[in-house]
């Protein structure tokens, strides 16, 4: 296990989902044997203002944890056979969170190999939402798990020097797509490319 510095704090998480986004980049969250440094995420704003959100027509069974208390995983399925993870925001109630979208493997890259498969490069390894929920592990055993005081932890990783943070419109989103508010590490090969939406046949 690497040193990763300070486990982050509740407060870290209890901001906007656009703020905490970008200073998530360079953190490591760590569950298990495998670490990731984030090199990717996406934020989501609150109900009734982002139609991106999972969380914008209001509270339901399945977003509910985007409306407890912040700094908890809220996992998902999507498109039937895929989980993504994101850390909530913001107090109880309030229903946001970032999408941890990519990163680099620090840390127990021969498990994520093995749960990835064995032709895939260390590139891939965490190289989008889907592929970073399976390199981890995450699934819905892990839907509102506690990143401050559970077995996933977000550590304080590497600073980030600012002009490294890029930001632009999030990727293959339907509604919304033009906010700003994707943001990446400037070169990082890890990060994953970005596609626009386009709607399913």
């Amino acid at each position: 296990m690497g040193d990763w510095g300070l486990s982050l704090d509740r407060s870290f998480f209890d901001r906007p989902a656009h703020e905490v986004a970008p200073s998530l980049l360079g953190k490591v969250v760590v569950h298990g044997p495998v670490a990731v440094r984030l090199t990717e995420v996406e934020a989501y704003g609150l109900p009734g203002q982002d139609p991106a959100s999972h969380t914008y027509r209001g509270l339901t069974p399945r977003n509910a944890v985007m409306f407890g208390p912040p700094g908890h995983l809220y996992v998902y399925f999507t498109y039937g056979m895929h989980y993504c993870a994101n850390v909530t925001c913001l107090p109880p109630g309030t229903g946001s969170g970032v999408l941890l979208r990519a990163g680099e493997i620090v840390d127990g890259a021969d498990v994520a190999a093995e749960r990835r498969g064995p032709a895939v490069k260390a590139r891939d390894l965490a190289r989008g939402p889907a592929r970073l929920a399976v390199a981890m592990a995450f699934g819905r055993d892990h839907n509102g798990e506690d990143v401050i005081a559970g077995n996933i932890r977000v550590y304080e990783g590497s600073r980030v020097p600012p002009e490294k943070v890029m930001e632009g419109p999030r990727t293959g989103v339907s509604s919304g797509r033009e906010v700003p508010w994707r943001f990446w590490l400037d070169g990082d090969p890890t990060v994953s490319p970005y596609r626009a939406h386009t709607p399913r046949r």
